[in-house]
């Protein structure tokens, strides 16, 4: 069973590795095997395929991004510090060349654009959705409709992954969507939670 599994996570890494660097068109089920030191025979009582494959490759990208994500998210301090922090470290995983690769350039292809969108929302979705929650409980934001706005943000966080993993200049581009996401999520802060919306010391604010 230990064996089984082994061969398995090295069938999986070594996935990641070449569609990484060379894409799902330019990774034959042949380079993966040798890559992982395991017969072709044994890649194919794991897998049924190339495709499934791909999509045990994007699962374990995804789940070691969503697992990172999610800690800080769900970690302790001020809440409106970790959401930022949360922003921050996303934006930080869309430069990551596993993640662009797979999960952002080749999954909608390989699986087909609803498949894609289904496992994104399993995944991202749930972090993001526990994010908005813990603010609004925590009074930081407005009473919002937790699912719609988690909707809305998820949407402007895809657009926003795509145009870093697109831009010619990435980390530029980074830097731009985390302070654009940043703005929006502060448009939703409580006035009373936000310094910038308080009056200044001494008489009203102008």
């Amino acid at each position: 069973m230990e064996y089984a599994e082994a061969t398995r996570q090295a069938l999986v890494d070594s996935a990641v590795e070449l569609f990484t660097e060379r894409g799902y068109t330019g990774t034959s089920l042949d380079e993966i095997a040798k890559l992982a030191r395991v017969t072709k025979g044994a890649l194919y009582h794991h897998f049924s395929g190339k495709q499934a494959l791909f999509e045990a490759a994007f699962d374990a990208v995804e789940t070691r991004v969503m697992a990172h994500l999610g800690a800080i998210v769900a970690g302790p301090g001020d809440p409106w510090q970790t959401a930022m922090a949360g922003i921050e470290a996303y934006v930080k995983v869309c430069l990551e060349p596993s993640f662009q690769r797979i999960v952002i350039h080749e999954a909608p292809v390989v699986m087909g654009w609803e498949a894609w969108r289904e496992c994104e929302e399993r995944y991202s979705f749930g972090v993001l959705r526990a994010a908005i929650k813990s603010l609004i409980d925590a009074g930081e934001i407005e009473d919002m409709p937790v699912e719609i706005t988690t909707q809305l943000l998820f949407g402007a966080l895809s657009a926003g992954a795509h145009a870093i993993a697109s831009a010619t200049d990435p980390e530029q581009a980074g830097a731009e969507v985390a302070r654009a996401v940043s703005r929006v999520v502060t448009g939703l802060r409580r006035r009373d939670n936000d310094p910038a919306g308080r009056p200044a010391a001494g008489g009203a604010s102008r």
